[in-house]
């Protein structure tokens, strides 16, 4: 299903960048995007590989079209396409609340100057990261939509990237500003999921 798979990926990049960004500048007069100027070293390589899961996304199914690229037949499975599609609905969905319920705090990166609310509303009673956990589970519905070693990267690279963005990046800059809050916070919240990666 590699143009299904490549409509969707379309789809969650017009909602989860594009609209939200929109929506945040009408808001606030900025697009939420925090430049690589702000960045430090290892958000370089988190934006590398970013860069990386977001290429493979988009070059997965263009490849399968094109003939280039061979599908995982074990996976090729009316179930494993069923799985896919509830998989990436859910993901989308997932992304889209948990970024809305950050309300004018919503951020992509971290400016260093900056000091933003700590939302623990919605999803974020549940989970400190759940826009990444509902990205990641849209990957892994578009891996089974589209099944090969190119979706692979993309799930793996995206997975890496998330890590090293809320371990070395995330997380001490918002023990840094809110202190004891995220403290509190972390203790009782899962990092990706509910339960798991508690500080």
């Amino acid at each position: 299903m590699p143009w299904v798979a490549l409509a969707a990926y379309a789809l969650f990049l017009a909602l989860a960048f594009g609209l939200r960004s929109m929506v945040h500048y009408r808001r606030t007069g900025t697009s939420g995007f925090v430049p690589p100027s702000a960045a430090g070293p290892t958000e370089w390589v988190v934006g590398v590989l970013f860069g990386v899961a977001l290429l493979s996304g988009v070059a997965a199914p263009c490849l399968q079209l094109a003939g280039i690229l061979a599908p995982w037949h074990t996976l090729e499975t009316a179930q494993a396409r069923a799985a896919g599609g509830a998989l990436y609905v859910a993901g989308l969905a997932g992304t889209l609340w948990a970024q809305f319920a950050m309300g004018d705090a919503w951020r992509i990166g971290v400016r260093e100057a900056e000091r933003t609310t700590l939302v623990a509303r919605g999803p974020f009673r549940w989970v400190r990261n759940p826009i990444f956990s509902s990205m990641l589970v849209a990957t892994m519905g578009l891996l089974l939509l589209v099944p090969n070693a190119v979706s692979a990267l993309a799930l793996l690279a995206l997975l890496v990237a998330l890590e090293m963005q809320v371990r070395w990046v995330e997380e001490p800059y918002l023990t840094r500003v809110h202190g004891a809050s995220y403290r509190a916070y972390a203790a009782r919240t899962g990092r990706f999921l509910p339960g798991f990666g508690r500080l």
